[in-house]
């Protein structure tokens, strides 16, 4: 199956994502008016305008490509035949959004055959951008406009572990495997942004066992693997998006170079 994968593809992504979150910025100058979907998570206007600028766009751009939008699960009908579907999280961070602390992005993947081949996470309140994609590598674009090409860390034990995890949704097993891991600095990090950290070298993992959604990670997972590190589920296989019909992720692991048998640390959870 030949990839639609290109540069010029890569930097439209970018751009789009960048205007979406131009509109998201402009609600957050706003006062923000909080409403509540079904499963009670938070929704605001700058969500929902996220969502029908990037639909519009993509749809103009890959007619024949179905989108699987957290605004709108209703409307995808499915992976095409050849396992293909944009995955998008319009706003990640909605409850960042709301504490106006900065830490919330725009996320599009290109999905192919259940793997994130192209990914953008774009923070417009910090004005940064991670990006990458199958055979392109993974850049991070700075506030300055500065591209900045991606590598994980490599861990050899001269320091203290560096872990990041969530701000807003930290999980009850974490402790007991992070005193096993030994001496580690937590770093609270919001929205997809946790597994960019990892991307970029500043944390060495993000152990995740509590619930995430397809859209919460594929864009990211990208940057990360460009970047040289893995998005495993508990049992060590990468994390995959070839099930749409289950939308919640499994708990997962976010990994950059070292010896540690990462899921055996966290296999109990």
């Amino acid at each position: 199956m030949p990839t639609l994968i290109s540069p010029e593809l890569l930097d439209e992504i970018e751009q789009l994502a960048r205007h979406a979150g131009a509109a998201i910025m402009e609600v957050y100058r706003q006062p923000i008016v909080v409403s509540e979907k079904a499963d009670h998570s938070p929704l605001t206007l700058a969500d929902q305008q996220a969502h029908h600028l990037i639909v519009q766009h993509l749809t103009r751009l890959s007619p024949a490509l179905p989108i699987l939008s957290e605004e709108d699960t209703a409307a995808f009908s499915g992976a095409d035949a050849q396992g293909r579907y944009w995955l998008i999280d319009p706003l990640d961070g909605t409850k960042e959004f709301i504490k106006r602390n900065g830490e919330f992005s725009v996320n599009i993947a290109l999905i192919e055959q259940g793997r994130a081949t192209l990914g953008v996470v774009y923070a417009p309140d910090l004005n940064i951008c991670y990006r990458a994609a199958c055979g392109l590598g993974a850049q991070k674009i700075d506030e300055h406009g500065h591209s900045h090409t991606l590598k994980v860390a490599h861990y050899e034990g001269q320091r203290p572990w560096q872990v990041v995890g969530s701000r807003s949704h930290a999980g009850d097993a974490m402790p007991a495997s992070l005193e096993k891991l030994g001496e580690h600095q937590c770093i609270a990090m919001g929205s997809s942004l946790k597994l960019c950290l990892v991307a970029e070298g500043s944390a060495d993992v993000y152990p995740r066992l509590g619930p995430t959604s397809l859209w919460d990670t594929a864009a990211a997972q990208c940057v990360v693997e460009q970047a040289g590190g893995q998005v495993l589920t508990l049992a060590g296989q990468p994390l995959s998006y070839a099930n749409t019909q289950q939308l919640l992720n499994p708990y997962f692991l976010v990994v950059g170079h070292s010896d540690q048998d990462w899921p055996a640390l966290f296999k109990f959870a």
